[in-house]
């Protein structure tokens, strides 16, 4: 019991001490069948580290989705600019990816196969901060699996999300 209060003390402490985001992938949410969530702190005016967690709902059979079923993604962000409002970044990332590949079977329907693997990528985006604390942020890019044979190539980096800063 006191190792989780010390856990919990320590965790509490940090969190205040910096700006820190919360946000959702709403462009997912509401066009696929998947959840995006973010964490983002501050290391200071111009630097910040996050990790998203993603999860993909959509079948198979769907006309368009993600090959990635899972993807835990930390990541490191590096902001150009730092007007009150208006930022731009570039983050450099390393994508944990689980999910399934399409085999095409000759002759008869495709067949999935699972697999799981790591992507080292960057990406691009804009982010805007309310005097609120509201948040918006725009990004893409794309990372390489580097590990499996079974696992597409390319993983994307996209988003469209909404938060706030605590």
């Amino acid at each position: 019991m006191k190792k989780l209060f010390i856990v919990i003390a320590i965790l509490t402490a940090s969190f205040t001490q910096a700006q820190q985001e919360v946000k959702l992938d709403i462009f997912d949410a509401l066009v696929l069948k998947t959840i995006e969530v973010s964490y983002e702190k501050y290391i200071d005016e111009t630097s910040s580290f996050g990790i998203s967690g993603f999860i993909n709902f959509e079948k198979n059979s769907a006309d368009f989705k993600y090959n990635e079923k899972r993807v835990i993604t930390p990541y490191f962000r590096h902001y150009f600019t730092f007007d009150n409002n208006w930022n731009f970044f570039g983050e450099g990332f390393f994508a944990f990816n689980f999910g399934e590949k399409e085999i095409p079977m000759l002759g008869g329907p495709s067949t999935y196969e699972d697999y799981t693997d790591g992507a080292l990528g960057i990406a691009v985006g804009l982010k805007y901060v309310s005097e609120g604390g509201f948040t918006v942020d725009v990004y893409g890019g794309a990372g390489r699996n580097l590990f499996s044979i079974n696992s597409p190539i390319v993983v994307p980096r996209l988003g469209v999300n909404i938060g706030w800063r605590l």
